[in-house]
C-alpha cells in the first residue's frame, strides 16, 4: 500500500475582493493525506507517486495536505502543464507558486480555505474561533518539546489540529529529532531576531488558524515581553511550563491578568514541589520532559478540541 493518497477534487472561489473582473476563480484541488498509520512517507515513495488522473490543464491547481516540503516540491514539478500551481498555508491562503496565466501571478495569495473532509471549499466564512492554547513559561522549561508531544498525541484522533511556532528561536519540530549538540549549532545558526511585524504577523495566522482548525497550540518563546500582546489577543487558553517555582506568578500575571487568558494547567518540569497546590479550578502537575505527557493533561486538552475559545 502506498503510504501517500493523491485526491483530486474541484474548488472554486467566487468572490476574489482583489479581482473583481474574474467574476469567480474555478481551479482544481489535489489533496495529500499520508497513509500509514504513524503518517510517515520516506523519498523512495516518490518512485511509485502518481498524479490522479483527470486533472486539468486549463485550469489551476491548488496543493492541501501536511507532507514534507520535498513532496511539495515533486507536485509542483509534476502540475507545471496545469494554469497555475499554489500551495495552500492554512495561515494564509493558497500561496501561488507558479503561472502561465496573466490573472494569477506568482506570489499572490488566493483568499481561499481548505474545507472540512466531506465539506464544500470556498472563501473563509467561518466566524466561531477554535480555542488556542499558548505554551508559556522561562527559558529551558521544555516548552517546544511539550508543544509538540502534545499535539503529537492529539493529531491521530484529531487531525485537524495546527502547532505554530510563534518565535524567533531557530527551533522547531527538526530540533527536537537531532543528537543535541547538532541541534545546538543547528539552532544558533537559523536563529532570528526580532521585527516591528513579527508577532502581529503571528497574530493574524493564529486567528485565521482558529477559524479553519479545531485547536491550535502556539509555542512563543520564554520570556515575558510587552511585544506579544497581538498574541496574547489572538489566543484563548495558556499553559504555563516551568522549571523555577518563582517565575509562575510572573507569567500568571502577563497571561491570565493582563492578557485575560484561562490557565489550562502548570507543569513543573523542575524538582517537583512537596507541597504541589491541590486547586481544584486549576490543573498543576510534575512532568520531566523526557517522559511520556501526564494523560490527566491530554485528557484536559483534548477537551478544548472543538470548543469554542
Amino acid at each position: 500500500m502506498s503510504a501517500v493518497a493523491l485526491q483530486l477534487r474541484s474548488g472554486y472561489l467566487a468572490h476574489w475582493p482583489q479581482k473583481p473582473h474574474l467574476g469567480g476563480l474555478p481551479f482544481q484541488v489535489i489533496e495529500i493525506e499520508l497513509t500509514r498509520p504513524d503518517r510517515l512517507v520516506f523519498p523512495e515513495d516518490l518512485a511509485q507517486l502518481r498524479l490522479p488522473g483527470g486533472i486539468d490543464p486549463r485550469l489551476g491547481v491548488v496543493l492541501s495536505g501536511r507532507a514534507p516540503i520535498w513532496l511539495y516540491g515533486w507536485l509542483v514539478h509534476e502540475c507545471h502543464f496545469t494554469r497555475w500551481v499554489a500551495c495552500y498555508d492554512p495561515r494564509l491562503g493558497a500561496v501561488v507558486v507558479s503561472s502561465h496565466s496573466p490573472d494569477v501571478q506568482v506570489g499572490e495569495i488566493i483568499p481561499w480555505v481548505q474545507g472540512r473532509p466531506g465539506k464544500a471549499y470556498g472563501p473563509l466564512t467561518r466566524t466561531e474561533l477554535a480555542a488556542a492554547v499558548m505554551v508559556v513559561g522561562p527559558p529551558d522549561s521544555g516548552k517546544s518539546r511539550l508543544a509538540r508531544a502534545l499535539f503529537e498525541a492529539l493529531l491521530p484522533e484529531h487531525p485537524d489540529i495546527y502547532l505554530q511556532r510563534a518565535h524567533w528561536d531557530g527551533e522547531g519540530n527538526w530540533t527536537l529529532d537531532l543528537p543535541p549538540e547538532e541541534a545546538k549549532i543547528l539552532k544558533h545558526q537559523y536563529r532570528g531576531s526580532f521585527t516591528p511585524e513579527f508577532f502581529s504577523f503571528h497574530a493574524q495566522a493564529i486567528l485565521a488558524l482558529r477559524r479553519q482548525k479545531s485547536l491550535v497550540i502556539v509555542d512563543v518563546g520564554g520570556k515575558v515581553d510587552p511585544h506579544k500582546q497581538p498574541i496574547l489577543e489572538a489566543c484563548s487558553h495558556y499553559l504555563l511550563v516551568s522549571q523555577d517555582p518563582a517565575a509562575i506568578p510572573l507569567w500568571h500575571e502577563f497571561c491570565r491578568d493582563r492578557g485575560n487568558l484561562r490557565c489550562v494547567a502548570v507543569l513543573h518540569t523542575g524538582p517537583c514541589p512537596e507541597d504541589l497546590p491541590r486547586d481544584p479550578n486549576q490543573l498543576e502537575l510534575c512532568w520531566d520532559p523526557g517522559s511520556p505527557l501526564p494523560a490527566e493533561l491530554v485528557r484536559v486538552v483534548r477537551g478544548l478540541v472543538g470548543s469554542a475559545g
